[in-house]
């Protein structure tokens, strides 16, 4: 797959820049990086997941899955200030860069590090994802799989998806495998899916009502 943003330590030549993340509730500018996901802009369906998402959790254990330079996670922070933020991902560039958007931002309420890091005892009140899709079916369920059933039993993660890249099949891989899942926004082809603990009811969509 070559060197791409899911590689632990990217050899691509640094080129550090900045991206802004404008939401109606907060302005964050972000430092970024060549050999991290989506240098150059916040990613549409990034994007797409904060404007759509219902607010996280006010206290207790977030989750930012895949957080790259921190966009999710700083989000998650800034809307909840009282909760505690995770932000996981295998790419030491970065963790290092989202370390350092969170301090610019003053958050100290959220912590960058990998996943054998955790605790696994820990479990989480929330957890928001744009997850990469590219590393592979298997490795995606393996990752999904791994952290849906660190959710509390009222616990909810959202993920946002390409349509292109799956979603609609992700979703019923979800689905079958137990984890009760529902969309709850579409937009420029993205999907945002609602996942839920196993053993809960799933509830009726935005979509499914209309």
């Amino acid at each position: 797959m070559g060197d791409h943003y899911f590689t632990e330590r990217p050899e691509t030549a640094s080129r550090p820049g900045t991206v802004d993340l404008v939401l109606p509730d907060l302005h964050l500018r972000l430092a970024t990086d060549r050999g991290v996901f989506s240098p150059d802009r916040i990613d549409p369906g990034t994007r797409i997941l904060l404007e759509t998402v219902p607010p996280p959790p006010p206290t207790g254990n977030l989750l930012d899955l895949g957080c790259g330079y921190g966009p999710i996670a700083c989000t998650m922070a800034t809307r909840s200030p009282r909760a505690t933020v995770y932000g996981v991902d295998v790419n030491v560039r970065a963790l290092r860069l989202a370390e350092q958007n969170a301090q610019t931002a003053g958050l100290d309420n959220v912590r960058f590090i990998r996943a054998e890091e955790i605790d696994p005892e820990l479990r989480f009140d929330a957890l928001w994802s744009n997850p990469p899709i590219r590393i592979g079916k298997t490795a995606l369920h393996d990752l999904l799989a791994t952290w849906l059933d660190r959710l509390t039993p009222t616990g909810t993660a959202h993920l946002v998806v390409s349509k292109h890249l799956g979603s609609d099949s992700l979703h019923r891989w979800l689905e079958t495998h137990g984890w009760p899942t529902r969309r709850v926004a579409s937009r420029s082809a993205y999907r945002v899916l609602a996942v839920t603990s196993r053993g809960t009811t799933r509830p009726a969509s935005d979509e499914d009502t209309r």
